[in-house]
């Protein structure tokens, strides 16, 4: 009993962004296990991706515990806030990392066939075939900046807020962007998907034109493997409208600075074969949810906090 009260204490004492964070780690380390299990015992050289898996996994599970030991030997501490206001978005991104190539050894019920169907229903067309068409060197260099940008405009509107001393908004959009990014590895679990880049390969006709800029895009965001299973929804998408509903929120003149990056970003994913339209209007429906809900999940996980603290607090005598 003073086991489960001790470990109800050390849990009310986390926000919901950490609680989060701890709760799809050891899923994502397990199924990064399995994966590399996997490969060994069919003789198979474990690919880089997977090996290096779980050795991101592990720098992150140090860090973890370095974190949870700061944010509880000094709470009150400058640089705690700060901390606390970093370290879960980026535990939140070695996990997202990992989600893609996993996702086959949970789910193998595979939908990219019913995606497709139904950008063709929408369309008449496959969009990301039909734009082969506009296919330039210039305008496959921007779409790869464009899509670069995307670890910009993911963390530009808390950069903002933190440097106008706003610490309750940066929390505000840290909350929601984290709770985009979460519901977004639960729905790929749910929607394994292969990006069009591999299920219509034999439907393009023209190449990009190996531009350095673009091969620097392939290398940064390692869109080669076979096994990636998370097109749907575009998180790309999904997180680049979250920002912009904070900063059209708290900063209209930083919405309007985003506005073209973000509608470039939103274009280049079809451009660049990463997703369906589908996938885009997929993640468009879940940042908008989340936005809407996201206060509310944060304050019911506030009061059941105090609530825990109240109830397994030992009481002085």
């Amino acid at each position: 009993m003073r086991i489960y009260n001790w470990f109800i204490r050390q849990v009310s004492g986390l926000r919901l962004e950490e609680i989060l964070g701890l709760l799809f780690f050891i899923p994502s380390l397990l199924i990064t296990i399995k994966a590399n299990l996997y490969f060994y015992h069919g003789g198979i050289t474990i690919p880089r991706r997977f090996y290096g898996g779980l050795t991101r996994l592990a720098v992150t599970l140090i860090l973890m515990i370095i974190y949870f030991y700061v944010i509880k030997k000094w709470p009150k501490w400058k640089g705690t806030h700060i901390v606390r206001s970093i370290m879960p978005f980026l535990f939140c991104i070695a996990i997202y990392t990992n989600m893609h190539d996993t996702i086959g050894f949970v789910n193998s019920n595979d939908v990219h066939d019913t995606l497709i169907k139904i950008d063709q229903t929408l369309f008449g067309v496959q969009p990301v075939v039909w734009a082969q068409q506009f296919y330039h060197p210039w305008l496959t260099n921007y779409f790869s900046i464009s899509y670069m940008n995307y670890f910009i405009i993911a963390v530009v509107v808390v950069l903002y807020l933190m440097f106008k001393k706003r610490p309750e908004q940066v929390r505000v959009v840290l909350v929601g962007t984290i709770l985009t990014f979460y519901f977004g590895y639960f729905l790929y679990v749910i929607f394994p998907a292969a990006p069009p880049r591999l299920t219509l390969a034999n439907q393009f006709t023209r190449s990009f034109s190996g531009s350095w800029i673009m091969d620097a895009q392939r290398r940064l965001i390692s869109i080669n493997p076979s096994s990636s299973r998370a097109a749907f929804p575009s998180l790309h998408c999904a997180v680049t409208l979250m920002s912009l509903l904070y900063a059209f929120k708290f900063s209209r003149k930083l919405f309007y600075i985003l506005l073209i990056p973000g509608i470039s970003l939103v274009l280049a994913t079809v451009y660049l074969r990463h997703h369906y339209v589908i996938d885009i209007i997929g993640g468009f429906a879940l940042a908008i949810t989340v936005y809407f809900i996201a206060p509310h999940i944060d304050s019911w996980w506030n009061k059941t906090r105090k609530h825990l603290q109240q109830v397994h607090t030992p009481q002085l005598k």
